[in-house]
Parts: structure tokens; C-alpha cells; sequence
């Protein structure tokens, strides 16, 4: 008979007295966690909260004024059902690429001897951070052949399918090796075994990162209106144009957010209840790394290709039309030293201004979160999380019908596009914010309160320095994708106000392509150097790509 030996607090207090100071430790962690959170913490959660549900709201009450009859009329026409086919066959087509390429590209980075094989993970990653309207400039600029759905299914593929590759070169590198150990012991081939064991064990990070790529897809408005193809956003922005933020618009928009709640739900559907974690993860092993072979040539060649298509014709165009006159765009248009650094500090300003406002709108939902329990905490961040299905330009388009007839002071204003982005970009500071303070340790902020200090002073003193390097990464994120927005700061930017991304579409949209080059060159250099010093900071790309697949969206 094996007799158990106590260890830890069981062998000082013994068996009994153990399970009693189990039982008590139990209890004062419950009552911790479910102690009511100040008032004001509550109270500041619950207007961001709220601040982030207005766009809906204003969108569903433009979209009652509209008569059954008058919507029937405009829902019902064959222009719709056209927008309805062109959205859901580019979705279907993209998230299908995208699936397969970012797969494939994980696979052989993971699993196989591929020769130089960091190299080729780190480039395969890289096109995240280039904007998907960059890319289609980049590829409209080449030549007219590749608008229409072709053009638009390889940019969103070359934009997107990094939403894949991430997640699941991560699962792939956490996954135990033993199941495919045991699955080569009785006598499953390698086809076999990543069928029946590898890929179902993918199905988080594959069906989260095709929701993600579904959802950039039908919030895409810039690289599909410079690719020439009707979709739901730019019929959008047309009817804007026309009505002015109409009930027309915001009917459309509606459809669009039952679309992107949809694929939401289904993501959630499909992706069930199973669990996919051990017990016991034991002594960390690498997988075993399957040799190439004959198929060594080809895998490579497919890497080039890939880095050729996403990368080097993008930056190589931005290059290429650098070099150019002005004479040399179709319609030629002058690019001043004056207007280029007024551009950028435009973008740099708005960056860092909807990045600071987001980021503290976002802490108090984020630490309530954290540090509390209840059913008021879950329903408030609950809440923040439904803009995470609200396309850019419906959330622009409700603040300007609100800011028309009710605030009109703040219409065309610079505070109306910075809350803007930070209503927009709510989720991805959420994220990451939560992220680090989960990572801050709880006991901690117990011994300052019993000092004597107040929620709002161990915040201060303990909680930011301690999350402040993840604070400051989830800063730098949010500060990008302002950077690099195109749709809401297309619609709210106040009157002469141009940043980078503006700058690039009017100049593309006149087919000006050597005086946008400038500044696409500087916006994708910005947003580069970005994602670069935050894979710097983070080690690589896999704790990278859990705060950066929630902002790609946009």
C-alpha cells in the first residue's frame, strides 16, 4: 500500500486543519471576488458602455423612420440582392483562401524542416501590418486588370490571410506531440494524421481567425472602392453621398450588422464547448519536425511566391512610383514638402489622441472585469464588446446623423473623430488591456489595501507600473490602426483636415498614383515600425497575435 506524504500547507498544519484553511481560503477568495466594485469605477464603465452602444442605437432609430413600404422598396430591389452576392461570394472566397494559404504557411513553418525557416515566419506575418487599401493601390497602380472580384479576392487574401497564420502556427506550436505520437503508433499515415488529429485540435484558432477574416471583408470600404467592386460599405458611402446620412444609409447599414452578428454567431456555434487543454501539460516538448523531401522545391518556390505577392509588389509599386514624376500619374497632381508633413503630423496627432481617449475609456471596463464578478460587471463589458460588430463607416455614419440634428457643435469637429476612434477601436484596447492586468498580481493590490490606500490609490501606485509595459503595447496597437484608418476618418475629418490614408485615397481615386505614393510610403513605413518594435518587445510573433487579430478588423 502507497501512503500519501503531505506536502506544502497540508504537512505543516496537517490533514484536517488543512482542509479547513482550504475551505477558508476558498471562502475569502470568493468573497474578494464577488465584493462590489466602487461606484465610481461602476458608474465610468457603464457611460463607456453605453458610449459604445450609441451608434447602434442611432443606426436602428434612423433606420424606423423609414416606412414598411419604403424599406420593402429599398431592400427588395435586384441593386441589393447584387451587393447581397458580391459580399457573401468575396466572404465566402476570402476566408476560404485566406484558410487554406495561412494553414499551409503554419504547417510547413511548424512542422516541417524548412530551410530558413524563422526568416520565412517572420515575412509571413509582416503583411498585417500594411493596410488592405495600400495593398489594392499597390495592385490597381500595376494595372486596371485586377479590379472587380479577382483583384478584390487577392487583396483581401494578401491583407487577411495573416489572421490565420497567426493563431494557428501558435496552436500548432502549443499542441502536444504526443497525440501525433500515438496516432503514428497505430499506424496512421501522416495525410491521416493531420486530418484526424492535428486539424481538429485547430478548430479555435482556425474557425476564430476565419471570422476575423470574414468580418474584415464585410467592413472593407477602401481597397474594394478603389478596386472598382460593389459592396455593402461602398454603397454605403454612395448613398452618404446622395442623402447625407439618410434613412436609406442607415437601412443598409443595418443588414450590414445582422451580416457581421451572424458570422459572429456562427463562429461561436461552430467552434462548441469541447475542450482542447491538458490536465497536465508536464515537461514542455518540441514537436517532431517532418523532413520535405521531394517536396522541399516546391514548398520553398511557394514561400517566394507568397512573399513576392504580399509583400514585394506593394512596397515595390510605393517604390517604384517614388521614383516617378508627377507627369507620370494618369492625372498628375503636385505633392509639396508642406502637404506631406502636415499630413503626417495630422495622422500622428489624431493617432496619439484617439489612442490616449481609448485607452481610458477602455481601463475602467477592462479592470472592473478583471477584479470583479456579477452579473452588472458581465452585462457592461458584454455591452463594449458589441462594437466589435459594428463596421467603421455605420459607426461613422451614426455620429454624423447624431451630431446633424442633435450635437451639432460637434459636427466636423476633431473631438467627433477622435471618439470616433475611440468607439471604434474600443474592443482592441479591451483586449489588451485585460490582458496585462490579468497578468498583474492580485495580492498585491491586498496588501496595499491593507495600508490603508483606496481602490483609486493602488491603482495608481501598484496596478499601472506593473501593467505599464502591456498598457503601453496595447497604446502603440490602438495608435496604428488610427494611423492607418481610412473609412471613419474619410467621413468625419473635419473640413481641409487630410492625414496619410485621406491623402492616398483622393489621389488614387484620380488615378494620381505617382503623387499618392509619398504618402502610402509613409504610412505603411509608420505602421512597420510599429508592429516591428511590438514584435521586438513581445518576443515574436505568438503572444503578438492575440492583440493584434481584434484590431486587423478595421
Amino acid at each position: 500500500m502507497t501512503i500519501g506524504v503531505p506536502v506544502g500547507p497540508a504537512r505543516r498544519l496537517g490533514a484536517p486543519r488543512f482542509a479547513a484553511w482550504r475551505v477558508a481560503s476558498r471562502r475569502r477568495r470568493t468573497a474578494a471576488g464577488s465584493r462590489p466594485p466602487p461606484f465610481p469605477l461602476l458608474a465610468a464603465a457603464a457611460i463607456v458602455a453605453l458610449l459604445g452602444l450609441l451608434p447602434i442605437g442611432v443606426t436602428l432609430s434612423r433606420a424606423m423612420q423609414v416606412d414598411v413600404a419604403a424599406a420593402g422598396a429599398l431592400l427588395f430591389r435586384p441593386l441589393v440582392g447584387r451587393l447581397l452576392f458580391n459580399t457573401l461570394a468575396l466572404v465566402a472566397a476570402g476566408t476560404l483562401t485566406a484558410a487554406v494559404v495561412g494553414t499551409a504557411a503554419a504547417w510547413f513553418v511548424e512542422r516541417t524542416r524548412l530551410p530558413g525557416r524563422r526568416i520565412w515566419a517572420s515575412l509571413a506575418a509582416v503583411p498585417l501590418a500594411i493596410p488592405s487599401f495600400v495593398t489594392s493601390f499597390a495592385w490597381v497602380s500595376l494595372s486596371p486588370a485586377f479590379q472587380g472580384f479577382p483583384g478584390a479576392l487577392l487583396v483581401v487574401t494578401c491583407a487577411y490571410y495573416p489572421l490565420l497564420y497567426l493563431p494557428v502556427a501558435a496552436a500548432l506550436r502549443g499542441l502536444d506531440p504526443a497525440l501525433e505520437e500515438t496516432a503514428r503508433s497505430l499506424g496512421c499515415g501522416p495525410w491521416q494524421r493531420f486530418t484526424r488529429v492535428v486539424l481538429p485540435h485547430l478548430r479555435p484558432a482556425l474557425f476564430g481567425g476565419m471570422v476575423l477574416v470574414a468580418l474584415n471583408v464585410l467592413v472593407e470600404f477602401g481597397a474594394f472602392a478603389l478596386l472598382r467592386y460593389r459592396t455593402f460599405t461602398t454603397e454605403i458611402y454612395a448613398e452618404y453621398r446622395t442623402g447625407f446620412a439618410g434613412p436609406q444609409a442607415a437601412l443598409l447599414a443595418v443588414v450590414l450588422m445582422m451580416l457581421c452578428v451572424a458570422f459572429l454567431a456562427i463562429e461561436s456555434v461552430a467552434r462548441g464547448h469541447v475542450r482542447y487543454a491538458r490536465v497536465a501539460r508536464g515537461t514542455g516538448r518540441v514537436a517532431t519536425r517532418y523532413p520535405l523531401g521531394r517536396a522541399r522545391l516546391p514548398v520553398l518556390l511557394g514561400f517566394v511566391v507568397l512573399v513576392v505577392v504580399t509583400l514585394g509588389v506593394p512596397l515595390g509599386m510605393i517604390l517604384f512610383w517614388l521614383t516617378q514624376p508627377g507627369a507620370a500619374a494618369i492625372t498628375p497632381a503636385e505633392v509639396s514638402a508642406g502637404i506631406l508633413i502636415s499630413s503626417t503630423l495630422s495622422s500622428l496627432e489624431y493617432g496619439a489622441a484617439g489612442a490616449s481617449l481609448t485607452m481610458i475609456l477602455a481601463f475602467p471596463i477592462a479592470f472592473l472585469a478583471v477584479r470583479y464578478d456579477g452579473p452588472v460587471v458581465a452585462a457592461i463589458e458584454r455591452a463594449a464588446w458589441l462594437v466589435q460588430g459594428v463596421p467603421g463607416i455605420v459607426v461613422a455614419l451614426a455620429l454624423v446623423a447624431l451630431t446633424v440634428h442633435t450635437l451639432h457643435p460637434l459636427y466636423q469637429s476633431s473631438l467627433l473623430l477622435v471618439i470616433a476612434y475611440a468607439i471604434l477601436f474600443l474592443p482592441l484596447a479591451l483586449v489588451s488591456i485585460k490582458a496585462s492586468l490579468q497578468q498583474a498580481e492580485r495580492r498585491l493590490e491586498d496588501v496595499g489595501r491593507s495600508l490603508g490606500l483606496g481602490w483609486a490609490a493602488v491603482t495608481r501606485r501598484i496596478v499601472l507600473p506593473v501593467a505599464g509595459p502591456g498598457l503601453a503595447a496595447a497604446a502603440a496597437m490602438v495608435f496604428v490602426a488610427v494611423v492607418t484608418d481610412l473609412t471613419t476618418t474619410l467621413l468625419l475629418a473635419p473640413i481641409g483636415t487630410h492625414t496619410l490614408a485621406t491623402r492616398v485615397w483622393v489621389d488614387t481615386s484620380t488615378l494620381a498614383f505617382a503623387a499618392a505614393a509619398p504618402f502610402a510610403a509613409l504610412m505603411a513605413t509608420i505602421s512597420l515600425l510599429s508592429t516591428g518594435l511590438l514584435a521586438h518587445r513581445f518576443g515574436g510573433t505568438n503572444r503578438l497575435r492575440n492583440d493584434l487579430t481584434p484590431g486587423a478588423r478595421r
